[in-house]
């Protein structure tokens, strides 16, 4: 089947302006779009664009800085959370994106915790996931949670494996809180791409894609995403394929490769 596909215009259509990257993502043949942070963006404006484009939005990190595994950060992570969900009911956004850790320029974890043990970090996560679960059943935007590669874009990051993410989100069992699954991070941090969306597929919310190495489109690495298209297909998934990437050379180029799959 043929997925409905999502473009993340933060790095991707970086050669326009931001307001007219929505346009140019219909134009290609993208159902939604998709970006990074809301604070800093113009929510009017945003909407707008979607609207005018008659394009839709997939969403947008929801928690920031602040992280789902320090038990002090609890509150004000859950505070920052309903803001998030209040800008995503806004600009009608489907999702938010969560974090364990939090994040900071370039994706980089402010903080590794290193003075927490795993036990705390994984009790603080299932707890203010709990919560999470409740304000997204209570607003019907779902959240979706991800684990980063480990070992080239977030050094230190908690949530690492599909296997965690997965068992977290089965343990709590609300439809509205699910996995986001992103090939490329996944290939850094573990492999076994195919066996693993077999084995936790059901629990997936959102799917992203680049190639490894290099985060560029499909064909440039090493991960061949016909068969995990194949894979995504053969458990049942039928959410959105957001294309999180940074074009090799051009954007017009990356969209042939992410066409023709």
């Amino acid at each position: 089947m043929k997925f409905q596909k999502s473009a993340c215009i933060e790095p991707m259509y970086s050669e326009l302006p931001f307001l007219e990257r929505f346009q140019a993502a219909k134009d290609d043949g993208f159902e939604y779009v998709e970006f990074w942070g809301w604070t800093d963006k113009d929510l009017d404006a945003v909407k707008a664009a979607a609207d005018k484009a008659g394009i839709g939005i997939a969403g947008f990190n929801g928690d920031a800085e602040l992280s789902l595994i320090d038990p002090e950060q609890k509150d004000a992570y859950l505070e920052f959370l309903k803001k998030s969900v209040e800008a995503a009911r806004k600009v009608g956004a489907k999702s938010v994106t969560i974090h364990s850790n939090g994040l900071g320029d370039g994706g980089l974890v402010i903080d590794a915790y290193d003075n927490l043990s795993d036990t705390v970090k994984l009790c603080a996560m299932y707890g203010t996931l709990i919560e999470c679960a409740k304000i997204a059943e209570n607003s019907g935007v779902q959240m979706n949670l991800e684990g980063l590669n480990i070992t080239t874009d977030h050094v230190g990051n908690f949530l690492r494996t599909t296997r965690t993410a997965a068992e977290m989100i089965r343990l709590i069992g609300c439809p509205k809180l699910r996995v986001l699954y992103d090939a490329y991070h996944m290939q850094l941090n573990e492999g076994s791409l195919c066996d693993n969306i077999k084995a936790y597929g059901d629990t997936f919310g959102h799917i992203h894609v680049a190639d490894a190495p290099g985060r560029h489109e499909p064909g440039t690495g090493e991960i061949y995403y016909p068969r995990v298209m194949k894979a995504l297909e053969d458990v049942g998934y039928t959410g959105l394929v957001g294309f999180e990437l940074i074009p090799e050379t051009t954007t017009a180029n990356a969209v042939k490769a992410i066409m023709a799959l």
